[in-house]
């Protein structure tokens, strides 16, 4: 974990539904935990009409207005390819972490993958909810947002906005980071 070529960058995604295969990504949030100043924020144009209600209610994004506003997602991915890559220096390596990675995890490298062919990220995925768990000796069951947030004295409750999100994982991780490290007191 002390290993300065490893660059955690905190990556948060909104979408239509809960899989790739079906639906489509809207916004990409991400920053750099060590600096969450440097950020990246995007939407895209909806590749599928399809959509759940329930997903659109909570992160407020309208398929209509980014079928008009929305990046094409090959350039949208390119886009996010290029901060990726401009943001790690060169010997270093980007580690794509998020709260409940399994879940934006599965949109970005799809994305990657299906628009441009390749993952800046690799295979580099940590999450947040599970280094939690292993850190706090705890059970999966223990490890929603709302106890991880409390738990780390943050009071910011997901606004389901891809980078206001991105950015608050960054803030919790970096505290488990320190603590990890010893450095909490």
């Amino acid at each position: 974990m002390n290993d300065p070529k490893e660059i955690y960058l905190s990556v948060d995604v909104e979408t239509s539904g809960p899989n790739p295969g079906n639906y489509a990504m809207l916004s990409i949030g991400a920053c750099m935990v060590a600096e969450p100043g440097k950020s990246f924020y995007i939407e895209l144009r909806p590749d599928t009409d399809d959509f759940l209600p329930e997903s659109l209610a909570i992160n407020k994004l309208s398929l209509k207005n980014l079928r008009e506003t929305g990046i094409f997602p090959k350039d949208a991915m390119l886009e996010f390819s290029r901060w990726v890559t401009g943001v790690v220096p060169e010997g270093s390596v980007p580690v794509f972490t998020a709260f409940n990675a399994s879940f934006d995890w599965m949109f970005v490298n799809d994305y990657f993958h299906r628009y441009l062919g390749y993952n800046p990220f690799g295979h580099k995925a940590l999450d947040i909810k599970a280094f939690y768990m292993g850190l706090r000796k705890i059970n999966w069951l223990e490890t929603s947002y709302n106890t991880v947030i409390k738990n780390t004295g943050q009071e910011t409750a997901l606004s389901h906005h891809a980078l206001e999100d991105a950015i608050q994982q960054a803030k919790i991780f970096k505290i488990l980071l320190d603590e990890l490290r010893g450095n909490r007191l």
